[in-house]
This record gives structure tokens, sequence and C-alpha cells, in this order.
């Protein structure tokens, strides 16, 4: 049974399952991210990568930041989705959240 909180919405839709994932700059960091959610079928609702401190890729010290959101997705399938992507070589770290845009929306004046 759900939680009150993991209850669909009353437009039937699950909160919105956000992922942010630090890697190695990497070429291959973001086809091996997105391959994650491709292998389940999902395509991401909003994805936005960004290379952290380019200047030092040379030096290994830069990252990249990767932002996935993928709506209706339950939560225990975004622990697994968060688990399979610690498990890349090349994340440094995962960060889940959620958000429901329904309820969102409702509480803005």
């Amino acid at each position: 049974m759900l939680a009150s909180a993991e209850r669909p919405s009353a437009a039937g839709a699950f909160p919105t399952a956000c992922f942010s994932v630090t890697t190695d700059s990497d070429p291959s960091a973001l086809p091996r991210v997105l391959e994650v959610f491709a292998l389940r079928a999902l395509i991401p609702s909003q994805c936005h990568a960004v290379c952290v401190d380019e200047a030092a890729a040379l030096e290994a010290r830069a990252e990249l930041s990767i932002d996935i959101q993928i709506s209706g997705l339950e939560r225990e399938d975004a622990e697994v989705i968060a688990r399979r992507l610690r498990s890349i070589v090349c994340v440094r770290s995962v960060l889940t959240s959620e958000k429901d845009r329904d309820r969102i929306a409702l509480e803005r004046p």
C-alpha cells in the first residue's frame, strides 16, 4: 500500500523522480548514465548536463554534472535506478529527490 506522500495525484501521475549525477569528465559518462534509463524504456522529461571546471579537464579534476527528471516513476523504481547509476565506474555520486508538479502548481498563489 502506498503512503499518502507516495499516492498518485488526482491526475493519476506519480511524482517526478529527480536524479543529480556527478561523474568524472569522461566522454562515455553521459551515454552510460542515459543507458540506465533507456534499458528500462524510460524517456527523461528533462535532462541537463554541464562540465564543471572545464579548465581542470586535462588534470582529471573536472566533473560532469547531469540532472535528469522522469515523470510518473514510482519511488521503488527510482531507488533501483539510483543504485544502478552508483555502480557505473565513472560515477562519483548520485542524489535523488522527487517533486509533485500538480501539488506545486496548486500551492502557488
